[in-house]
Order: structure tokens, then sequence, then C-alpha cells
């Protein structure tokens, strides 16, 4: 399987519109890919917490449209990263789109953890409630962005529900890059499972980006591994590695914690 992971720069002096168009672009170039990963927030910059509001999209708005075209005109499975989503019933959500290679939308997932703390995304967005999972030929993707990254109990559930490869659309900080590739490695070898973390470069509202997507085997290997600007890091991997690995080393086969009820 061979997968692109397309990180883009968020340039404040360019318009969305105009950025929407340059990614749709850099999608139509993949053609060839079996899928394609964009980051988090791309259309706005995940720091940029005031854009949020102005730029927020209904589900099936412009990013939708301009996304699944270009999923179709490549002909290649699109996880098109994450928009500000305005939900006319209830607030702003953190969500993530993903697009067969027809076209069709196959899963959207709302961010359930929320970065922030007290401001920022934490109090201008909803939390997600549900896990999605993707069946693609050959693989099941797990989908989490950004901040989920730090939480290993929704990748374990995701893995309970048959993913193999954990997909993140990420804004990271590069004051915190070392705990992005750490945190990378670390889903990967728990959940025995290929990752692919999909970051962005640039400066989001005064916050400089980690950029450095990666991608890691089922062992913790780094099979590839992005700079620090804007770049289509492409990998061919082999999900069949997944079984193989859980096989030859059945860690998972031996949890005991959470798959019953506590002792009294």
């Amino acid at each position: 399987m061979r997968a692109s992971l397309i990180q883009i720069a968020v340039n404040e002096d360019e318009s969305v519109d105009s950025r929407r168009q340059r990614v749709a672009a850099l999608v139509r170039e993949q053609a060839g890919a079996d899928l394609v990963v964009l980051p988090e927030l791309w259309t706005t910059g995940a720091f940029a917490h005031e854009e949020f509001g102005r730029e927020a999209e209904p589900l099936e708005g412009p990013t939708y449209e301009t996304m699944a075209k270009a999923a179709s005109d490549a002909g290649v499975w699109l996880h098109a990263g994450s928009i500000p989503e305005r939900d006319p019933d209830g607030p702003l959500y953190n969500t993530s789109l993903v697009f067969s290679p027809s076209g069709e939308p196959v899963a959207a997932y709302r961010k359930i953890h929320r970065f922030g703390f007290d401001k920022g995304e934490a109090v201008l967005m909803g939390a997600g409630r549900d896990l999605v999972t993707v069946r693609l030929p050959g693989t099941t993707l797990g989908v989490a962005t950004c901040y989920d990254l730090r939480f290993p109990e929704l990748f374990r559930g995701l893995v309970d529900a048959g993913a193999e490869t954990l997909v993140i659309p990420a804004g990271w900080p590069e004051r915190r890059r070392a705990h992005w590739t750490l945190l990378a490695q670390a889903r990967a070898v728990e959940n025995q499972a290929f990752v692919l973390a999909c970051g962005t470069a640039g400066t989001h509202a005064g916050v400089p980006q980690a950029g450095h997507s990666i991608v890691v085997d089922p062992w913790g290997e780094v099979l590839a591994e992005a700079g620090p600007d804007e770049e289509v890091l492409t990998v061919d991997f082999d999900p069949a590695k997944v079984a193989a690995t859980r096989e030859q080393f059945p860690a998972l086969k031996d949890r005991v914690l959470g798959l019953e009820p506590p002792r009294r």
C-alpha cells in the first residue's frame, strides 16, 4: 500500500479558498497512491482560534465538495484532514472527513480530546463522542486527531474495533516535537499497528509548527519522516505486517485490564 502524507504549510497571507484549491491540486498529484492524508485544521491553522468561527463550514461545505472532487480525480482514498465544522443545531466541532476513490464520503470523525485546557479549541469547540474506523482494501483505518495522540485508551478502543492502521492528522507545535515522535512510536508499538501521523508546517497565529510527519510500523520502526517545511511524504508499507507482528509477538492477547470488570 502506498500512502502520501501532505504536510501543508499554512501561510496567513494565503486565503482559505486559495489554500483549498492549492491543496486539491496537491491531492490530484498523488494519483497512483492508495491513501492520501492531510493535516488538522489546514484551512485555518490549528492555533488560529479567531478564525474558527469565521471560517467554520457545514459538514457538506466548500472543503467537503473540493476534497470529494480531488479524491475522485486522483482515484485515491482521502483522509482530508479536519475542518472547523459548524453544526446548525450545536457548537463548532473539529471534524475529519474521509472519502473513497470515487469521491463518496465514507466517514466523519469529530475530535474527542480538545486541546487548550481552559482556552482555544477546548472552549470554542464541542467534543466528539464516537470512535471511527474505515475499511479499506487490505487494512482498516482507525481515525484520531492531534491531541488524541496523548490518550492511549482511544487507540486501544480503535484496535478493539478492528483498526490496523492509525491515521492522525495534526497541527502539532514545534516546541513539543519530541513528544510528537515519541507518542507516534508508542501508539504503534503498544497497538502493534501502523501509524500515519500528518502534521502541518509554517506558523499558525504565531505558533511555529513541528512538521515532521511520520510513518511508523508495528514494531515502532520509523519508515519515513518529513522535515520541517511543506512537503509530500510518500511511503510504501505492507498492511499484512500487522497480523504477522501480532502473531509473532502476541502481546495483545495478554491484556487483562479493560477486558473484564475489576475484582471486588
